[in-house]
């Protein structure tokens, strides 16, 4: 895993475009999503989206996805579970000081980030991972907050 994690950080260009073209689709299955319920299809969106993001970006499903603001690179691999950049550890070499053999997730975010065209959000802050929703499915969170702030009544699934 952590070959392919770091691969996909050297490739995060090609990441974002394929985000920023798969975010707009599972947003537009809203209406199939609210039809079948949020609940019965959480299990199954979850299984995909653990299996695909598990083994490219080696995904913790903390439930609050940040890989298109830091790099591709998954903070929940740091191992103190820094969200916000690196902690004053960072190895000269940019290795981990908790895991020497690893590569900071920090070092790999800023580098992934100055390859992607939204570069400047690994300056947003990340709140904490709220623990009740670690192991749920962040697309389909993503999908329920774009409907909430284009549609705050929900309007266009009731028509």
């Amino acid at each position: 895993m952590y070959k392919v994690r770091r691969w996909v950080v050297r490739n995060s260009r090609f990441f974002e475009a394929v985000y920023r073209t798969f975010e707009p689709v599972i947003i537009k299955l809203h209406p199939l999503w609210k039809r079948i319920g949020y609940e019965r299809v959480e299990a199954p969106v979850r299984f995909v989206e653990k299996n695909v993001k598990g083994f490219l970006f080696d995904c913790q499903m903390c439930g609050k996805c940040a890989l298109s603001s830091t790099g591709m690179s998954c903070p929940m691999n740091c191992p103190k579970n820094l969200r916000n950049g690196p902690c004053g550890g960072v190895r000269a070499d940019g290795n981990c000081e908790v895991v020497p053999e690893m590569r900071c997730v920090w070092v790999d975010a800023w580098e992934g980030s100055q390859q992607m065209k939204g570069s400047d959000r690994i300056h947003a802050v990340q709140l904490p991972v709220d623990n009740r929703i670690k192991g749920s499915s962040s697309w389909l969170r993503e999908v329920r907050q774009a409907v909430e702030i284009h549609d705050p009544d929900n309007q266009g699934a009731r028509r």
